[in-house]
């Protein structure tokens, strides 16, 4: 892969087939396994969250100046999902599979905007804006990877 967006996109398709074991697992009533298939899932999540935030954003920011733009929205929706996979977390807590699914449902529909958003449009960008630098910088998106 040497585009960044290719990359990034393989980390959400990645954790898309995590998510959905996990959801389909507390679907079938199988808790303990759901709660393990969570937990990695979310580890995913945070590693790909900690990717973009410490490696991709800062160098899209500092090669186009664009500080306050794409990358400030996509932060933020970080910090609404990081919430709701704490959520999460503690259904299986209870457990409350119902609890959970209802969590899992709006996390679902924020990760496919979220997703469409930076594979549309921020990741096209970063590709223009970082092309010269993208190996190096896929290069430290996987020591990231490796370190979490």
């Amino acid at each position: 892969m040497s585009k960044i967006s290719e990359y990034l996109s393989h980390g959400h398709q990645h954790c898309d087939g995590l998510f959905v074991a996990a959801e389909n697992a507390v679907a079938d009533g199988r808790m303990a396994e759901a709660e393990t298939g969570y937990c990695a899932f979310r580890d995913e999540m945070e590693t790909h969250f900690t990717m973009e935030e410490t490696v991709m954003f800062p160098a899209f920011e500092a090669a186009t100046g664009m500080v306050g733009g794409p990358t400030e929205v996509m932060r933020s929706e970080h910090v609404q999902m990081r919430e709701l996979l704490a959520q999460m977390q503690a259904a299986f807590a209870k457990p409350d599979a119902y609890e959970y699914l209802g969590l899992s449902e709006t996390l679902l529909m924020i990760m496919q905007q979220h997703n469409f958003k930076e594979e549309q449009i921020l990741y096209a960008m970063a590709d223009q804006a970082l092309e010269s630098d993208a190996a190096a910088i896929i290069e430290r998106m996987k020591a990231v990877e490796i370190a979490h």
